[in-house]
């Protein structure tokens, strides 16, 4: 696809403001597309939206298809008449400035199941129908989900190799009984995504008739505790009994010796070629059902992975082994007439991951915190090397942002680096890397909200490795701030990225 020149912002919904103890799609998402048009921005980009489990990581989700309940607003909820005002009066002392997971959880499902009980009881037969018939038209994926989430509620929270092996491999006549003994729960989980994607639905309409465009993400790997996984085994290498063989992760580098074992199931990819990758088709166009572009995460697995076996505790004893290529992405690119994908190029890059990249035209990510340090190595993140097919970022939702990591996580040479390539004595680090990034010849800027407002470690959203304590960001609705947002906005035309700007 063509990108024009423009520039937008990273943050998760799950880190706007709101009373309930989580961003949603209620009013403070509006606003915030009003902010991204006020500040002279084109795109809100966005962490996968699925329902997260243990960990909360939104990249470990239990469909690669269902949207995360949490993010369900329960203000338009009442406006819809599912809950009362009474039902939303007394709302935990939820902290306003991070999502304290427990207590969000344990509160939004006893809404939600107070909403749906509303819905059972007292819709009119239009709404029955309007849910029964999207219900209906997604049920490839519905239908598997909303099982699966009841009988992970009935196991309580174990994974469903855990469970009782008929349910666990899916025995016919286990599923029959099971559907049987869960139906008002299994609607209850319809109607919640029912829910999601009719408020999702309208807040993209509302963007894209502003002008704003929604950049979703797509990690290539799926959770094996998943929908997906459990409906689909044959797809995945796993054992009789449902356990993975082989897993993903990424081999020892410099910032790890023992490699990332990642864990999540290897595809079958051959298994995959038969039907034409049909699974990965319908994974990609309701993804853009919901989003305008999807930047694919760990994107070189396309070309090639890392395998290592479920038994080995790190990821060092692991293989590359080919992934499915070129025909892959002729297939997906033919099926939806277009490819509006970003590829995640980070990390251990070929020349065969750069020719898949390239071939398809795909743009890659520079990320400007990895740029300096070493003036003898020459550096792709470096400004003056960048190409217009490219996507900067002044960090992303892995990094710390730009204030921390300038704080904690640089040494002298960097900061040497960083000042003889400017050519002035550094201030405000945050505004230094995104005037580098705006100014780059690469089509797009992405500018995490974090560096915007000029946060340090407390801003952080995700460190890698870190096992919990992660992806609990949420700004406070007085940092956003209308001098940053002209300032943001100045910059923004100073480079020519405003929406229909045309360079100098």
């Amino acid at each position: 696809m063509k990108f024009p020149r423009a520039s937008g912002i990273l943050l998760h919904p799950t880190s706007l403001p709101g009373r309930y103890g989580i961003g949603d799609m209620g009013d403070w998402a509006y606003r915030f597309v009003d902010y991204l048009v006020e500040a002279g921005q084109t795109y809100w980009q966005m962490l996968p939206l699925g329902p997260t489990s243990y960990g909360d990581s939104p990249y470990q989700s239990l469909s690669a298809f269902a949207g995360n309940p949490l993010l369900i607003s329960l203000d338009r909820l009442v406006a819809e008449g599912w809950l009362t005002t009474q039902d939303v009066a007394q709302v935990p002392e939820f902290p306003a400035h991070m999502v304290n997971f427990g207590e969000v959880i344990t509160y939004h499902r006893t809404m939600l199941t107070t909403a749906y009980r509303c819905f059972d009881t007292s819709a009119a037969k239009i709404q029955k129908d309007a849910y029964h018939t999207w219900s209906s038209d997604n049920a490839a994926w519905l239908d598997d989900y909303a099982l699966f989430v009841s009988l992970k509620n009935k196991w309580e929270g174990r994974s469903w190799v855990e469970w009782d092996a008929g349910e666990a491999l899916r025995d016919p006549e286990a599923l029959v009984t099971a559907t049987d003994q869960h139906t008002d729960e299994i609607a209850e989980q319809k109607f919640i995504q029912w829910m999601f994607f009719r408020q999702w639905l309208e807040l993209k309409a509302y963007a894209n008739n502003k002008g704003i465009k929604l950049i979703g993400d797509l990690p290539i790997f799926v959770a094996h505790d998943s929908s997906d996984v459990w409906a689909n085994p044959n797809l995945f290498f796993l054992d009789e009994t449902g356990y993975p063989i082989v897993i993903a992760g990424v081999p020892p580098d410099y910032f790890s010796e023992t490699g990332q074992r990642w864990g999540n199931p290897l595809y079958r990819w051959d298994v995959l070629q038969t039907d034409g990758y049909s699974w990965w088709i319908r994974r990609i166009r309701a993804a853009l059902q919901a989003v305008d572009l999807i930047r694919i995460d760990h994107f070189r697995g396309f070309e090639a992975y890392w395998e290592v076996p479920a038994s080995e505790p790190t990821a060092v004893r692991g293989q590359w082994v080919p992934g499915p290529g070129i025909q892959f992405l002729r297939t997906v690119e033919a099926a939806l007439s277009d490819l509006p994908i970003i590829a995640e190029d980070l990390g251990v890059i070929t020349d065969g991951v750069i020719e898949l990249r390239d071939t398809f035209k795909l743009p890659g990510m520079k990320v400007l915190q990895f740029a300096w340090g070493n003036l003898d190595e020459a550096s792709g993140f470096l400004p003056h090397a960048h190409v217009p097919n490219a996507v900067v970022y002044t960090g992303t939702h892995d990094n710390n942002t730009s204030l921390g990591w300038w704080q904690n996580e640089t040494d002298d040479a960097i900061r040497q680096h960083m000042g003889n390539y400017l050519g002035h004595d550094l201030h405000e680090i945050n505004w230094e890397l995104i005037r580098l990034a705006m100014m780059s010849v690469a089509h797009t800027a992405i500018i995490p909200l974090q560096d915007v407002i000029g946060l340090g470690d407390e801003g952080r959203m995700n460190t890698p490795g870190k096992p919990s304590g992660n992806w609990t960001w949420r700004f406070l609705p007085d940092q956003l701030d209308p001098g940053l947002r002209e300032r943001l906005r100045w910059f923004t035309r100073l480079y020519a990225r405003l929406p229909n700007q045309q360079p100098h």
